[in-house]
């Protein structure tokens, strides 16, 4: 089998399938912003019946996402952090190749994200468009942290491949959007971000995002209080490092719950693993290499598999697939053994949940009713497609 070729078509299938089906689609969080599904996942939380109820209208949804969608009146839409991701694939795959068809798809995206920004907080930050919940309701279109850098490093992509000053300065605006979010000053070594503009939370995996970005834009352009602010921020984060080398979701004060799921574990993988490189500091690798041991010896079955948590096999979902292959493959430069199984999860994903049209899967569940997997095909956009483009892409250039 010649792993590369196997991934040189996947990644032809589903860019073809992209450009047929156009840059809207679905999202898992897209039908639950309507307010009745709002309403019965309030009461699910209050009682038994009604937790039975919810449940059984979730697995509705994923075992008919399509016909819900169309029986709600859920329409497909542009996701700037879709847009964001799609753009950073293309860089890398133009990279790769010398196409400039894929230097053309990622300009697309940037001039879509151009035009698509929030104006009403300072600088520049982008959001979901649709409601969604944490602590409390969050408006379609609210620009947040993790949506924001994930547009940024499109556009730092692009101002490291055409050396452009005009996607700089979008990198800039953005650094000004992330430093007025709301920050909870620990103490004077840390600081924690928030993931939107409305309310103050402590997310490990947001924080990270942040801090690397300010970190990376504050060494471009000499920038010490960019710099000052992500390093602080990292901080917090590894401070909060369990002693298994794992991460808690939530960070204190917040009330932890012991959630550590895989794509996010990845996501801190990642930003750390950055991080450690744009200021070289040790302890910094430190955190890294317990992290990335717990998740290698954790997260995987048959070192092939995506588990949803250490604990639980199910969801497999391609978010976990996608997140997975793109962090090993990352971090294969100084965990070469991760490259090995990046290949196994591309192939099985590539295997097991890639429609012969070219598109993804949202992954596979097991029943709450029957307790037997099925599989959900739908073909989200964001969570699905743009993360796993993003995912082979960097794979390839690693192979």
């Amino acid at each position: 089998m010649n792993i590369r070729k196997d991934i040189e078509d996947s990644i032809l299938r589903l860019d073809n399938w992209i450009e047929n089906n156009g840059w809207a689609g679905y999202d898992p969080y897209d039908i639950k912003e309507l307010s009745l599904v709002r309403k019965i996942t309030e009461w699910g939380n209050k009682n038994f019946i009604a937790e039975v109820l919810r449940e059984s209208l979730f697995e509705l949804f994923l075992i008919f996402p399509l016909l819900s969608r169309k029986f709600f009146f859920v329409k497909p839409q542009i996701n700037a952090k879709a847009m964001g991701l799609f753009a950073q694939s293309y860089i890398d795959l133009y990279g790769i190749t010398n196409d400039k068809k894929y230097f053309d798809k990622a300009n697309n995206c940037i001039e879509w994200l151009d035009k698509n920004y929030s104006q009403n907080y300072p600088g520049k930050g982008w959001g979901y468009p649709f409601v969604w919940e944490a602590k409390r309701i969050i408006p379609r279109n609210t620009p947040n942290g993790i949506v924001t850098t994930a547009v940024g490093s499109a556009y730092f992509a692009m101002y490291k491949q055409t050396n452009h000053s005009k996607y700089l300065d979008v990198c800039k605006d953005i650094c000004v959007f992330l430093t007025h979010l709301p920050i909870d000053y620990i103490n004077n070594d840390q600081l924690c971000f928030s993931y939107t503009p409305i309310f103050t939370n402590h997310v490990h995996n947001l924080n990270l995002f942040v801090a690397e970005f300010l970190i990376k834009i504050g060494k471009e352009i000499n920038n010490k209080e960019w710099i000052d602010l992500g390093i602080r921020a990292a901080n917090y984060t590894v401070a909060n490092q369990d002693a298994d080398g794992s991460f808690d979701y939530d960070g204190p004060p917040e009330k932890l719950r012991n959630f550590k799921d895989h794509y996010h574990t990845c996501f801190v993988l990642l930003q750390l693993y950055s991080i450690w490189k744009l200021t070289n500091n040790d302890n910094y690798f430190s955190n890294l290499e317990k992290c990335y041991n717990h998740y290698i010896t954790n997260f995987f079955e048959d070192n092939t598999i995506p588990k949803f948590t250490p604990e639980r096999k199910y969801r497999i979902d391609i978010h976990s697939s996608a997140a997975s292959i793109l962090c090993l493959s990352e971090l294969s430069e100084i965990f070469p053994n991760g490259l090995t199984i990046a290949k196994k999860v591309a192939e099985w994903t590539i295997d097991k949940l890639q429609d012969k049209k070219g598109y993804f899967y949202y992954g596979i569940f097991k029943s709450r009713i029957t307790g037997k997997p099925f599989i959900s095909k739908i073909p989200f956009m964001r969570w699905s497609q743009a993360w796993m483009l993003r995912g082979l892409s960097n794979l390839l250039k690693k192979i």
